[in-house]
């Protein structure tokens, strides 16, 4: 490599710090001879490209994209349950599930036990959870999340014991030996929950 290449390809990398990464760079040559380096293409100055931006990434097809969320975007709620989702790292379609399991989107939905709203969570647990309103569906979804993501990790990532706790309380879990409890309400939930979890992330 020459000396004059070098230093060329030197100011190029120099310059490829400071200016945007998906912008080409030029090289223009003065009349008296000082070398110019620039991200702005000028026909009259005679540039000389040195970087080619690189083609942009496939666009995935609209189709393919709804596809692959599922069902879950066309669901209720289905703004506030994705931005919960993305907040705590969660599936759409395991939030979905929990939901369709505790209320089937009644925001009102109570329980004989107390608990409350979408995702039907208990006064306590609201509490601890900073759940002001147990009735405005968004503060309910994200407090549901939370204390699902909090499960998930309780019980490292198994996905069948969280959802058993989410039921019948951890310690119910814990005291089970690691294990979904022989109640006779949670030996159907967590079944249903999980099955209805699988067909919306396949989208069938």
């Amino acid at each position: 490599m020459g000396r004059m290449a070098a230093v060329l390809l030197g100011m190029a990398a120099a310059l490829a710090a400071v200016l945007p990464a998906h912008g080409d760079i030029y090289r223009e040559v003065a009349a008296d001879g000082s070398i110019t380096l620039t991200n702005v293409y000028r026909k009259e100055r005679k540039s000389v490209r040195l970087r080619r931006e690189p083609p942009a990434p496939p666009v995935m097809p609209v189709a393919a994209a709804k596809r692959q969320r599922g069902e879950a975007g066309a669901l209720p709620y289905a703004a506030l349950v994705a931005a919960a989702a993305v907040e705590h790292g969660l599936p759409e379609a395991l939030l979905h599930a929990v939901i369709r399991a505790e209320s089937n989107y009644d925001p009102r939905a109570v329980s004989p036990k107390g608990a409350a709203g979408l995702m039907q969570l208990m006064p306590d647990t609201a509490r601890e959870l900073g759940v002001a309103d147990v009735w405005d569906p968004a503060a309910n979804i994200r407090g549901g999340a939370r204390y699902l993501k909090r499960l998930l990790e309780m019980f490292d990532q198994d996905l069948s014991l969280a959802v058993a706790a989410y039921n019948a309380g951890p310690g119910a879990v814990i005291g089970s030996g690691s294990a979904i409890p022989p109640f006779a309400e949670t030996q159907r939930y967590v079944p249903k929950v999980l099955e209805h979890f699988r067909r919306l992330q396949s989208g069938g």
